[in-house]
C-alpha cells in the first residue's frame, strides 16, 4: 500500500473539578488553570504531540482569551522520509519522556472552558483536544503523552477512522490496524487508575472510552485548603458534592437527587 488518505481523529476532552468556597477562591482558581493552560503552555504540548506522531509543524495560531481560556491550532504536515517507518500496532504510545514515532498531514487543536457553578462552589476546567491525521499513522500513539500532560479526574475519548485508501490490487481498506479498544493504547498505570467504560461501534470504525479515577483524596479538590481544617460533617457533604459532579460529567447526564 503507498498512498493512504484514511483521515483518523482522536478527540480528546479532561475535566479537572474543585471546590472553590468564596467568590475570591474561585477567582484565584480560574487564574491558576489560566497560567498552568496558558496559550503558551499548551502550544508546547501540542508541539510535542506534533514530536510524537512525526510530523511537521507548518504552522502555530494561538490566543489567551479575557476573563479566560485560550486555543492553539497547528497545522502539520508528514516527514517524507517516514513512511517506511510508521507502526499502527495496538500497544501505548510514548510516555512524555519518550518522545519518538512518526505521522502524516493534518492538524491539532485545543480550546479550554473554565466555568463555575453559580452557588455550590464547584470549579470545572475542560479542555478539548483534537488531532487528525491523513495517512499511516493513528493519533492513538499520542495518547499517554496527552493524558499525562493534564490533571485529569474525566477524561472522554473519541476515535474514529473516516474514507478507505486502497492496496496495490485496488481493494478499498476502510482501516488500516487492528483495534477493539482505545485502552489498549494506555499503559497499565493508566488503566489502574481509571474506571472505564466503552461504547464503540465497530462496523462504523468508530470508538468511545470514559475514564474517571478510582481513587479519591478530598484535599485534591480542595483550592487552598486542607480537609483537616474543615469540620467532618462538610468534609462528608464536600465529598458527597464533588462526587456528584464527576458522575454526572462522567455518566454525560443529571443524577436524579439524593443519587451521587
Amino acid at each position: 500500500m503507498g498512498f493512504n488518505n484514511l483521515t483518523k481523529t482522536l478527540t480528546f476532552n479532561i475535566y479537572d473539578v474543585c471546590y472553590t468556597e468564596t467568590a475570591e477562591e474561585q477567582m484565584a482558581y480560574l487564574g491558576y488553570i489560566d497560567e498552568m493552560y496558558s496559550a503558551a503552555r499548551l502550544t508546547d504540548i501540542l508541539s510535542n504531540v506534533a514530536n510524537i506522531i512525526g510530523a511537521n509543524i507548518l504552522n502555530i495560531a494561538r490566543q489567551d482569551y479575557q476573563p479566560q481560556g485560550a486555543s492553539v491550532t497547528i497545522l502539520i504536515s508528514e516527514e517524507p522520509i517516514a513512511a517506511g517507518q510508521l507502526s499502527n500496532s495496538t500497544r501505548p504510545g510514548p510516555m512524555p519522556d519518550t518522545v519518538a514515532a512518526h505521522l502524516d498531514k493534518s492538524h491539532i487543536t485545543v480550546h479550554t472552558y473554565p466555568e463555575s457553578h453559580p452557588e455550590n462552589g464547584i470549579s470545572t476546567f475542560r479542555a478539548d483536544i483534537d488531532v487528525s491525521t491523513c495517512g499511516r499513522i493513528s493519533p492513538l500513539k499520542a495518547l499517554n503523552y496527552l493524558i499525562h500532560s493534564f490533571d485529569s479526574d474525566i477524561v472522554t475519548l473519541d476515535y474514529r477512522v473516516r474514507g478507505f485508501t486502497r492496496d496495490v490490487e485496488g481493494r478499498k481498506l476502510f482501516i488500516d490496524h487492528k483495534i477493539n479498544s482505545i485502552q489498549n493504547y494506555l499503559v497499565q498505570e493508566t488503566r489502574d487508575r481509571y474506571q472505564m467504560i466503552d461504547v464503540n461501534v465497530f462496523q462504523e470504525n468508530i470508538f468511545h472510552t470514559k475514564m474517571m479515577l478510582k481513587d479519591f483524596d478530598l484535599n485534591n479538590y480542595l483550592f487552598n485548603k486542607d480537609k483537616h481544617d474543615i469540620a467532618p460533617r462538610e468534609q462528608v457533604r464536600l465529598e458527597s458534592l464533588l462526587r456528584r459532579e464527576m458522575a454526572e460529567i462522567f455518566y454525560g447526564k443529571n443524577l436524579r437527587r439524593g443519587l451521587s
